[in-house]
C-alpha cells in the first residue's frame, strides 16, 4: 500500500497546488494524508476533500523582524517536530511532499529525520524562507521557474502545477449567470486573497476610464466593496469561489505578483498587468515573479510605490495595443505538463516499503 503526506499551508498558495495534484496522487496512492496546522486555512480548505485524511501539529510563523515572539520560535518548532515524528511513524508514508510555507517544516525535518523520502516544490522566483530552511533536508526541489532550479544543488524545473480542470468552462453560461451582455473587452482586476486597498482604490478613482474601456470585474477582497459605484459595465465582489471561471471568460487582468495566479493566467494566454506587494510588506518574491513575467512578455509590471493613475492607463494602453504579442510569448513558452511532471517525480522517489 503506497501512501503520501502533503504538506503546506499558511496561504492559500501553499495549498492549492496539493489540491491540484489530487486526481493524479488517487491513481498511485492507496492513502492520502495532509499535514497541517490547527487553525490555518489548509484545515478548512482540505475539508472540503474527505479521501484526504487531516492530521493538524504545533507550528510557527518564521518573522523576519526580531519580535519577543519569536523567542518562542525554538520550543514550539521543536513540539512540532516531535508531533510530526509520532504522526509519521504511525502513518509510515513512502513518501512527503511539500509546498512549503511554515507549516511545512516541522514535517519535513522530521521526515528526513525518519528517511523519508522529501520532494519540495517551490512556487516563486526566488524559495520562501520555510523552503530555504529545509531544502537540505528534500531529495528534491522541484521549482517553477528555471532560474530557480539552476541555482539549487537538488534542483529542478518542473514549472507551475496548474490545476487541469482551468480549461474547462462554459463561458456563456459564466456570462449570462454574471449579466455580461455587451462585447466590450473584459478586464478581471484582483488584489489577491484579502484584497488590496490600493488597487481598489486605483479602480475608482479611474471607474469612467475603466468601464468606458472594457467590462470591469473587480474582486475586492473581504468587506471591501465600495456600494457607491455603480456602472452598467462594473460589477464588484469580494470573492470569487470558482476563479478559474473569471480567468476563462477575461480578455484582461489586472494582479497582484502570487504565483499561482499569474501562472494561471499564463496558461490560459491573458495578457495582464502585474501590480506586485511592496517590499515593505513581503520579502519581494512577488517583485521578482512580476519582472520575470515582464521580461519574458508575458505581461507588464508596475511597482506598487511607483503606482499612479496616468501610469495605470499607460499601460492598459499598451496591454490593448500588443495583446497579440503578449499572447504570442506565452505560446511559444508553454508550461505545459507541469503536474505531471511533479507527479512523476513523486512517483519515482516513493520509498517501496519491504
Amino acid at each position: 500500500m503506497n501512501t503520501i503526506i502533503l504538506t503546506g499551508g499558511g496561504t492559500a498558495g501553499h495549498i492549492m497546488p496539493n489540491i491540484a495534484l489530487l486526481p493524479k496522487l488517487k491513481t498511485y496512492f492507496n492513502r492520502i494524508v495532509y499535514i497541517g496546522s490547527f487553525n490555518g486555512m489548509e484545515k478548512q480548505m482540505i475539508q472540503s476533500y474527505p479521501e484526504i485524511e487531516f492530521y493538524p501539529i504545533t507550528t510557527v510563523k518564521f518573522a523576519r523582524k526580531f519580535t519577543l515572539s519569536n523567542l518562542k520560535i525554538p520550543f514550539l518548532l521543536h513540539k512540532g517536530i516531535k508531533e510530526a515524528e509520532k504522526l509519521i511513524k504511525e502513518i509510515k508514508p513512502n513518501v512527503i511532499f511539500s509546498k512549503g510555507g511554515f507549516v511545512s517544516v516541522p514535517v519535513v525535518w522530521a521526515g528526513s529525520k525518519h528517511k523519508i523520502p522529501i520532494v519540495m516544490h517551490e512556487s516563486d522566483f526566488s524559495l520562501g524562507l520555510a523552503n530555504r530552511i529545509s531544502k537540505n533536508k528534500a531529495n528534491c526541489i522541484l521549482t517553477t521557474f528555471p532560474q530557480t532550479a539552476s541555482l539549487l544543488k537538488n534542483g529542478i524545473y518542473v514549472g507551475s502545477p496548474v490545476k487541469e480542470n482551468i480549461f474547462i468552462c462554459n463561458k456563456s453560461k459564466i456570462k449570462e449567470q454574471l449579466n455580461i451582455q455587451n462585447n466590450v473587452p473584459i478586464l478581471l482586476i484582483i488584489g489577491g486573497s484579502l484584497g488590496s486597498e490600493k488597487i481598489n482604490n486605483m479602480v475608482w478613482e479611474n471607474i469612467n476610464y475603466l468601464t468606458n474601456n472594457f467590462f470591469i470585474i473587480h474582486l475586492t477582497g473581504k468587506n471591501k466593496l465600495n456600494k457607491s459605484i455603480t456602472s452598467k459595465n462594473y460589477i464588484q465582489m469580494e470573492y470569487y469561489d470558482k476563479i478559474e471561471e473569471l480567468f476563462n471568460i477575461s480578455d484582461f487582468a489586472i494582479t497582484r505578483g502570487g504565483s499561482n495566479t499569474i501562472w494561471e493566467l499564463f496558461a490560459l494566454k491573458i495578457p495582464m498587468i502585474i501590480i506586485p506587494l511592496s517590499k515593505k510588506i513581503s520579502r519581494g518574491d512577488q517583485i521578482q515573479n512580476a519582472l520575470y513575467f515582464e521580461k519574458h512578455n508575458y505581461g507588464l509590471a508596475i511597482l506598487e510605490d511607483e503606482l499612479t493613475n496616468t501610469l495605470l492607463k499607460n499601460k492598459l494602453n499598451i496591454l490593448i495595443e500588443n495583446k497579440q504579442k503578449f499572447k504570442e510569448a506565452m505560446i511559444k513558452n508553454s508550461n505545459e505538463n507541469a503536474l505531471q511532471k511533479i507527479f512523476e517525480y513523486i512517483c519515482n522517489f516513493t520509498k517501496k516499503q519491504a
